[in-house]
């Protein structure tokens, strides 16, 4: 009965962002689910395809697109792409980001926008891409990554909190425009995660997290990965609108 709420067999997944850290953790955990996989990725090639082989030696099927989804007109060809392996979608994961971290006085346009672009104009261009095909279904789930810095604030990420705070406010629009489809729409607001991008934090400031986190760690991709799935899964059919917290009590 619990394996049947977690199964997604004969499901379709796009992953944005999916060749690294919690991306590819959502990837690998939707295919162990029986999801097969479209996996975005815009830079390297290598990731994107060791990620594939993973996920087809889980005897599912992945097809990556190169694309960066924070203009408009590259993320349609997800949607296409989706369309013409799959001819569905069922899932989205808005999953894409970066962070140009700079004091507001100092943060240049460019640096403000490439972030707005990524991570929530994403959002915009790939539900876009794919809601066509997802709202004949009459079902569907959508999950946006957000963050605890979307929550909280953060000195030197004006630029990444107000994307993260926008992905909460998309979500819970779009839940409610979509719900009349059946289409689940849902955010996670993950704390701080053991990624590539907090390695690059000083350890000092590492040390001064830790220190406000209860549980005394840092997350694992792996485990927002298993919320992820949650909010994918029949076991969360009559949850819309809402952003799960994942932040080993440091939001308390």
């Amino acid at each position: 009965m619990l394996k049947d709420l977690h199964d997604l067999s004969g499901k379709v997944a796009v992953v944005t962002g999916g060749s690294r850290g919690i991306g590819r953790a959502i990837a690998l955990t939707l295919a162990d689910a029986g999801a097969d996989i479209l996996l975005n990725y815009s830079r390297s090639d290598k990731p994107a395809e060791e990620a594939r082989k993973e996920i087809e030696k889980k005897g599912r099927k992945c097809v990556t697109v190169r694309a960066n989804v924070g203009s408009f007109t590259q993320a349609q060809a997800i949607g296409k792409a989706a369309d013409n392996h799959f001819g569905k979608v069922d899932i989205l994961i808005n999953n894409a980001g970066v962070n140009r971290d700079r004091m507001l006085r100092r943060m240049t346009y460019e640096q403000w926008n490439e972030v707005i672009q990524t991570n929530l104009s994403s959002c915009f261009n790939c539900t876009k891409a794919v809601l066509e095909l997802m709202l004949p279904q009459g079902e569907g789930v959508i999950v946006s990554v957000s963050s605890i810095i979307g929550e909280m604030g953060n000195v030197g990420q004006t630029n990444y909190a107000s994307t993260k705070a926008g992905i909460i406010g998309l979500t819970k629009s779009l839940a409610k425009e979509l719900a009349r489809n059946k289409i689940r729409v849902n955010a996670i607001a993950p704390g701080f995660i053991e990624t590539d991008m907090l390695k690059t934090v000083p350890e000092d400031i590492r040390n001064q997290i830790l220190a406000d986190i209860p549980l005394s760690r840092f997350g694992s991709p792996e485990e927002i990965a298993l919320a992820v799935l949650y909010l994918c899964s029949p076991a969360a059919s009559w949850i819309t609108g809402t952003t799960l917290r994942i932040n080993g009590g440091h939001y308390i």
